[in-house]
């Protein structure tokens, strides 16, 4: 069966986020959200293990889709990092711990609104080269 180009495009954005959601609160442990705000350079390693199963859901739909665009789940891993440290880092964003202040849900609306522009970018990639 032969997509349209809105179905494959409105497939895709499916996809990418039932990836959000098993990326972000599915495989996403206690340990990496607390790790996601550590201060000095101990955050490294849990928001990259976080960020690495995110690139690594987009790898696989990449790869499904068209292999020679592999390098894609490097700009989701870079995007996803540099957003999420912006959001948890004590320095940044994550000094704002308080539920009921929007100064908490204005850079957390502002990080899924980067995650999902991520996926709407890497969507556009694969519709761009997809013939």
């Amino acid at each position: 069966m032969i997509l349209s180009d809105i179905q494959f495009i409105f497939l895709l954005l499916i996809i990418f986020q039932l990836k959000h959601f098993l990326g972000d609160y599915v495989f996403q442990t206690a340990w990496m959200v607390k790790g996601k705000s550590i201060p000095g350079l101990g955050f490294v390693f849990p928001l990259s293990v976080h960020v690495f199963i995110h690139a690594s859901l987009t790898l696989v739909i990449v790869i499904i889709v068209d292999i020679s665009l592999w390098y894609l789940f490097l700009f989701d891993f870079v995007a996803h990092f540099v957003l999420d440290r912006l959001k948890s880092g004590p320095r940044y964003f994550g000094r704002f711990t308080d539920f009921n202040k929007q100064s908490f849900w204005i850079p957390f609306g502002f990080d899924q609104m980067g995650h999902h522009l991520t996926h709407y970018t890497i969507i556009l990639w694969i519709y761009l080269h997809r013939f």
